[in-house]
């Protein structure tokens, strides 16, 4: 199983291949990620490891205990990912970009943009009312969405104008094209979701080490 590492998404650029042909790219900064706490079987019920990224500016007592106890600065975010064996980690070990390696694929989770409260066109791809004369005001409505007497009432779960955007999403398998060990930079191939500056985490490959571990069999 991978561990989750904690980054943030800067801006999307355009690089070459080596047959010249153009590939969209997402720039990636592989926040220094650091081991918080490592959980056991015997003691928690199962094993993981804690990883926090970002400095926090004001931690509680509380929060600040459970740094100290590792000798680190209160870290803003954190996140957990269950292992197999936690005995190749250990309590304040750092991660970098170059736990990655060019070439290899990985799974991105993140927030994508909030687009606040829309219609049934946007948010579903409804075709419309006809825009000719007869139809007064209703070009973007969904048309009727209610029953006759019986039931008299509108099921739930049909489509309805409502918010969309700001889900939490994950795009699997894209590729890394290089990774910039010394500016903490990773280059993934195609898009990720959230916008500018936005926090996501990534991790190696679920498919992809499954087809690994299928092979070897």
């Amino acid at each position: 199983m991978s561990i989750k590492l904690i980054g943030r998404k800067r801006k999307m650029i355009q690089a070459f291949d080596e047959k010249g042909n153009m590939v969209v790219c997402t720039i990636v900064e592989a926040m220094p990620n650091f081991i918080v706490q490592v959980k056991k079987k015997d003691t928690d019920g199962y094993d993981a490891i804690q990883i926090g990224a970002g400095v926090k500016k004001k931690p509680n007592k509380p929060m600040k205990g459970h740094f100290d106890k590792v000798k680190l600065t209160a870290l803003e975010q954190l996140i957990e990912s269950k292992v197999d064996s936690v005995d190749e980690y250990a309590a304040g070990q750092e991660f970098k970009a170059d736990y990655f390696e060019k070439g290899e694929y990985v799974d991105v989770i993140g927030k994508s943009k909030g687009k606040g409260f829309q219609g049934l066109m946007k948010l579903y791809g409804f075709a419309g009312m006809n825009a000719t004369h007869g139809c007064s005001r209703s070009h973007r409505l969904g048309g009727s969405t209610g029953w006759i007497t019986g039931p008299g009432r509108c099921f739930p779960g049909g489509k309805r104008a409502s918010r969309m955007g700001g889900d939490n999403m994950t795009v699997q398998n894209l590729l890394v094209i290089d990774v910039d060990v010394e500016k903490n930079l990773l280059l993934i191939k195609g898009a990720i979701p959230g916008m500018r500056n936005s926090l996501i985490y990534i991790s190696r490959s679920k498919k992809k080490i499954k087809a690994l571990i299928k092979s070897k069999k």
